[in-house]
């Protein structure tokens, strides 16, 4: 077992919060049993998952996607009641970390998403807190239409690539999630593709616009990753039980 606190200040230490400024509190966001033996990882923090983490008899819950956003209605009524009134009742702790996952070098979204996808990274992309996107190479130049394609078998979903199919592509800047603004900063680092998780209507013609290619991998899909590497560190530093849970999102 491992207390509340210890955890909290180990994942803290790892991640570095304070270094971000993030649309949502990252850290404990519910407190719940001071000692942790079984923590539950899921992308988000949805009442599937919270329901599924009382079936695996787990002590805390750790995200990407937590609560307290930013500009949110701070009312307690609905379904914010009823994810609040499961952790507390059943004294689970919730942990969520959002940018500082994003962006940690080993265990992030964005360096596990690389490994998945076989990228070879050369930089960061952005500056200070913008810096969550990662800059790089594919395996091995290849037509865009096979890249995608390489995509979909490691995620599992349908990708959708703006630009020429045939065209070849090397470099490639990447974010995950719902980073599909930084495109302009992918273009201006002189890459040929860019990839994050969703897509909007400016993307597209901000893609055909510029030449860059673009590919929508989806949001859930390219999150999966770095809080399931943050579960596994946490299982072996305190040699607790780690279990990962993925409740399906097609965006």
């Amino acid at each position: 077992m491992v207390r509340r606190d210890d955890m909290l200040k180990a994942l803290d230490t790892l991640l570095k919060p304070q270094q971000f400024r993030d649309y949502c509190p990252n850290g404990l966001q519910v407190e719940g049993r001071e000692q942790i033996r079984r923590v539950v990882t899921g992308v988000t923090a949805c009442q599937a998952l919270l329901d599924a983490a009382l079936v695996e008899d787990a002590d805390a819950v750790l995200v990407h996607h937590g609560y307290f956003w930013k500009n949110e209605d701070a009312r307690i009524r609905g379904m914010k009641r009823q994810r609040l009134q499961t952790l507390l009742k059943n004294d689970l702790n919730l942990f969520a970390y959002h940018l500082p996952l994003d962006a940690h070098p080993d265990l992030g979204n964005n360096i596990q998403l690389a490994r998945r996808l076989g990228l070879a990274v050369t930089g960061w992309l952005g500056e200070g807190d913008s810096a969550l996107g990662l800059v790089g190479r594919l395996p091995e130049p290849m037509p865009a239409a096979d890249f995608a394609a390489l995509v979909e078998e490691a995620l599992g979903r349908d990708t959708l690539h703006i630009g020429e199919s045939e065209d070849e592509i090397d470099s490639i800047a990447w974010c995950t999630g719902a980073a599909q603004g930084f495109i302009e900063q992918a273009q201006a680092a002189g890459v040929d593709a860019y990839l994050s998780g969703e897509i909007s209507e400016p993307t597209v013609h901000f893609a055909r616009e510029t030449g860059i290619h673009y590919f929508a991998a989806g949001h859930h899909a390219t999150e999966r990753y770095g809080v399931q590497a943050l579960g596994e560190w946490l299982a072996r530093q305190f040699d607790i039980e780690h279990i990962f849970i993925d409740i399906d999102n097609p965006v």
